[in-house]
């Protein structure tokens, strides 16, 4: 599968899975549901592996890894989900999602800083479209 398909894939999960975290909301704190939502998903990776037979990657893992990507889980699984869900829980999924989709600004100035990666003309482009539709969704009304 390409690239662009499976970004493509990820994105119109990520733009449905509002839609039922809002409504498993209604009588649920945003820790609880997060908690909810990451057990079901670590079960379910957990049984993919077994399922496959891929259990034994672990022993691969190099401790570096294990740090950052441990690092990775508490940014975006724990602070920055709870952070997704506690907005969920108070605004209107749209806004919520439209204000979390400028994530990949700080991605893209991250990667110039600690990477040492060099954005593109057309990446920077599309980073001021992103902070106009910023201004436009939270401007004054």
């Amino acid at each position: 599968m390409s690239t662009v398909l499976l970004a493509l894939i990820g994105a119109i999960c990520w733009g449905i899975a509002p839609i039922f975290g809002k409504l498993g909301l209604t009588r649920v704190d945003a820790m609880s549901a997060l908690c909810v939502r990451t057990l079901m998903a670590g079960l379910m990776v957990v049984f993919w592996l077994f399922i496959s037979g891929r259990v034994c990657v672990f022993r691969y893992v190099l401790p570096r890894s294990y740090f950052f990507i441990a690092l990775e889980a508490i940014l975006a699984t724990l602070i920055g989900d709870l952070a997704y869900y506690a907005a969920l829980k108070r605004g209107n999924a749209g806004p919520v999602m439209l204000i979390m989709s400028t994530s990949p600004l700080v991605t893209l100035a991250m990667a110039m800083i600690f990477l040492g990666e060099d954005p593109t003309w057309e990446q920077l482009v599309g980073g001021i479209l992103i902070v106009c539709g910023l201004l436009l969704i939270a401007g004054p009304r």
